[in-house]
């Protein structure tokens, strides 16, 4: 039986996907109506077919502080508003217009923040011999970058940070005894931050993302409780896949002092790098969806009602799809076509930002020093946060000569 909480499946999840996806590519979780999704084919014949497989968050899967697995209901009974990426057509066009409007105009200006931020946060915490990547650089960086994005101010990001990561934790199912509480009460913190400041931008729209969500507000195109909840997405979600990336990328690199050297030697393959780190270690491990009417998949009856986890890092690893699938190879062909993004209407409205952030941290982490690794053993230097959702690492500690 696969068991979608196995504490060895944190660290390194993959040798189970690959036999979970040639065995029962639609596998039910024991005691709920979950079904994960993990081939290439399935995912695809799902995100193909939104009438049946919408994209609502109903429910997510919850490991108990006993290890018993249930489902957790998340749309109050149908009373939470859907947006962005749980939004399905045509109320997902609508956000995603506006929010992609904003970070279209004004990604090409964004090089030069991007660089100052990496900049300043190399100053403060990797001018030594050592340093941890993940909690110093590949946190805080995206927060920096979602914040002026849409138009929230600098300091307020230690407390965007802890809001953002501690009201997704559910999310990611491992909770330990009384972090629902404050699971909760984090969301609800951001949720009226976001309130307070959202009301001011209606008064005086900047030129930001909040500004664009009030116009919409004032035009009638958006209820201003929806602007809201498109704030809180971009707030929650936002940073969480590009730290996930900035995160994966320099441990692979930490681990490998001859893909180092071939990457400062030639700094164009860089992007392919990190297309590769995407499909091999997806920063979000799958996203749910809603069976909306009986159907079968894959050879499995599915009810209606039911809910589907498509395993995008199972499918991004599918022998079906990608010739050696484990293997790192930077001249890959149809790489971007990897699910780490999403796919169709859900792409990730934040890629292109992700990547700039990754490409600039990535290229200073290699031009600044002459080689890296890890700071001790594996397991004291890097440690994964406990999740079914994000693949992310929350420390990773570099020792570097410079």
């Amino acid at each position: 039986m696969f068991d979608v909480f196995d504490p060895a499946l944190v660290a390194d999840p993959y040798p189970a996907l690959a036999r979970l996806r040639s065995r029962a590519p639609v596998h039910r979780v024991a005691g709920t109506d979950v079904h994960l999704v993990s081939s290439w084919a399935l995912v695809q014949e799902v995100l193909a077919a939104p009438e049946t497989y919408s994209s609502h968050l109903r429910s997510v899967l919850l490991r108990r502080p006993d290890g018993s697995t249930t489902t957790l209901p998340m749309d109050g009974g149908g009373a939470v508003e859907q947006v962005l990426a749980t939004a399905d057509a045509p109320s997902h066009q609508v956000h995603r217009s506006a929010v992609l409007g904003t970070i279209g105009r004004r990604i090409r200006a964004l090089e030069e923040p991007v660089t100052g931020q990496v900049d300043r946060l190399w100053a403060s915490s990797f001018s030594g011999a050592s340093g941890d990547w993940a909690a110093d650089l590949a946190d805080r960086l995206p927060l920096v970058l979602v914040a002026e994005l849409i138009g929230l101010p600098a300091e307020d990001v230690p407390d965007l940070l802890r809001w953002a990561y501690d009201s997704t934790e559910m999310l990611g199912g491992w909770l330990a005894e009384g972090r629902l509480d404050a699971t909760v009460r984090a969301s609800l913190d951001l949720h009226r931050y976001l309130s307070e400041r959202f009301d001011a931008a209606l008064d005086r729209p900047g030129d930001d993302l909040m500004g664009e969500l009030a116009l919409r507000v004032r035009l009638g195109e958006l209820a201003p409780e929806t602007a809201v909840l498109v704030l809180l997405q971009l707030v929650g979600a936002g940073g969480e896949s590009t730290a996930g990336l900035l995160g994966t990328a320099a441990h692979r690199l930490a681990t490998d002092r001859c893909l180092q050297n071939l990457l400062r030697g030639q700094p164009d393959l860089v992007d392919a790098f990190l297309d590769e780190c995407l499909r091999l270690e997806s920063p979000f491990r799958g996203h749910y969806r809603h069976v909306t009417r009986e159907t079968r998949l894959g050879g499995v009856d599915l009810p209606a009602g039911g809910t589907l986890l498509l395993l995008w890092g199972a499918a991004n690893r599918d022998p079906e799809r990608f010739e050696e699938p484990d293997q790192l190879d930077l001249g890959r062909s149809g790489v971007r076509q990897h699910l780490a993004f999403g796919r169709g209407i859900h792409f990730c409205v934040g890629s292109a930002l992700a990547r700039l952030e990754a490409t600039v941290a990535v290229r200073a982490l290699l031009t600044r020093t002459r080689s890296f690794r890890l700071d001790g053993p594996e397991e004291e230097a890097a440690a994964w946060v406990p999740s079914i959702l994000v693949r992310r690492l929350s420390r990773l500690r570099l020792a570097l000569e410079s």
